[in-house]
């Protein structure tokens, strides 16, 4: 015959589970939900993306460094110093020499300047020889805007690339915690290029694009790239999510499972698809990497408790002297 105190126990707990109609609502998991995930992929890869090899080959065809609005070029014309001298090329993207006037040099490179200052000064000169060379290339510059520690202008003397660009506008993520690039846009005139930071910062290198002068690099707000997980975990709430994050490290961020977590039945919910995938604990320990998925913005890991925890809870919460009533104790009283 069970024990008067022990019946009152298991009375107060199935009371309380019914008033509350469930502990705790465990979503239902989605048929087939394993289609909508893919597995981290850590491994160094070349995208073959034709629109990032259109931007490289129209880099390419850029040989030799065009003048520009800005620039200083230092012109020496041979045995007359009266022409010779450091002048900046104007916004019209002209020069001034004496006796001609102005002359255009904007998008010219060196040689073909110093050809044109020639036949400018050849009606009034005879002999002409010209050089020039460049001093300062103020107008070699790219622009960066958006979630960077320095947006603005960033001059360079040989043509960058974006990685070096993301650098010196102190926008990786060992700079700014709270930030995670995911995405940048490179703009040049018409042309838009979304890449793939996540990849890139992962070794794909293909995709570390050179830039061209008067590029505009563009990187969005990255507030949205969270994940969730709720639950039986140590340290539940929101992670930053970071390239190539999976699910174990995801769970791992929040300090693993409690001691009332079901390792048989987690799930893993992915709002953006409408899939909820649940995941066995035992079966992802086991050599099966296809279950160790990759994580997204906005993904919820969720981790139920297991039946037994949901009772010995609430015994917890009702007695203080529960450890004198464990579960097994009160079923070994049970008729």
């Amino acid at each position: 015959m069970a024990h008067p105190f022990a019946r009152l126990i298991i009375a107060c707990c199935l009371s309380l589970l019914s008033a509350c109609g469930a502990w705790e609502s465990i979503p239902d998991a989605t048929g087939h939900a394993e289609k909508a995930f893919t597995v981290p992929d850590r491994s160094t890869r070349y995208s073959n993306i034709s629109a990032v090899e259109a931007f490289k080959a129209d880099t390419k065809k850029i040989t030799d460094y065009l003048l520009y609005d800005g620039d200083d070029i230092n012109i020496e014309v041979i045995g007359r110093p009266e022409l010779s001298g450091v002048q900046r090329i104007g916004p019209d993207g002209r020069i001034t020499l004496s006796v001609v006037g102005s002359v255009s040099v904007r998008n010219l490179t060196r040689e073909q300047a110093a050809e044109t200052i020639n036949t400018a000064l050849s009606p009034y000169y005879l002999n002409i020889f010209t050089t020039v060379r460049v001093e300062h290339y103020n107008s070699n510059r790219v622009i960066i805007i958006g979630r960077v520690e320095h947006p603005g202008e960033l001059l360079f003397n040989t043509p960058p690339n974006l990685l070096d660009i993301l650098a010196q506008a102190g926008g990786m993520p060992l700079l700014r915690k709270e930030q995670v690039l995911t995405r940048c846009a490179i703009i040049r005139k018409e042309k838009i290029l979304w890449i793939d930071l996540t990849r890139l910062l992962t070794g794909d290198i293909s995709l570390n694009v050179p830039l061209q002068r008067n590029d505009v690099v563009y990187i969005p707000d990255a507030t949205d790239t969270s994940v969730f997980v709720l639950g039986a975990v140590n340290t539940p709430g929101v992670l930053r999510l970071t390239p190539q994050m999976s699910f174990m490290d995801a769970l791992g961020q929040a300090g693993g499972l409690t001691k009332d977590g079901n390792t048989h039945d987690i799930h893993l919910i992915r709002p953006s698809a409408n899939v909820n995938m649940k995941i066995d604990l035992t079966d992802l320990l086991k050599p099966q990497q296809q279950l160790n998925v990759a994580i997204n913005e906005g993904d919820i890991i969720f981790v139920p408790r297991h039946g037994v925890s949901k009772i010995g809870y609430i015994v917890q919460q009702i007695n203080p002297f529960s450890t004198l009533f464990t579960i097994s104790q009160i079923g070994a009283v049970v008729p």
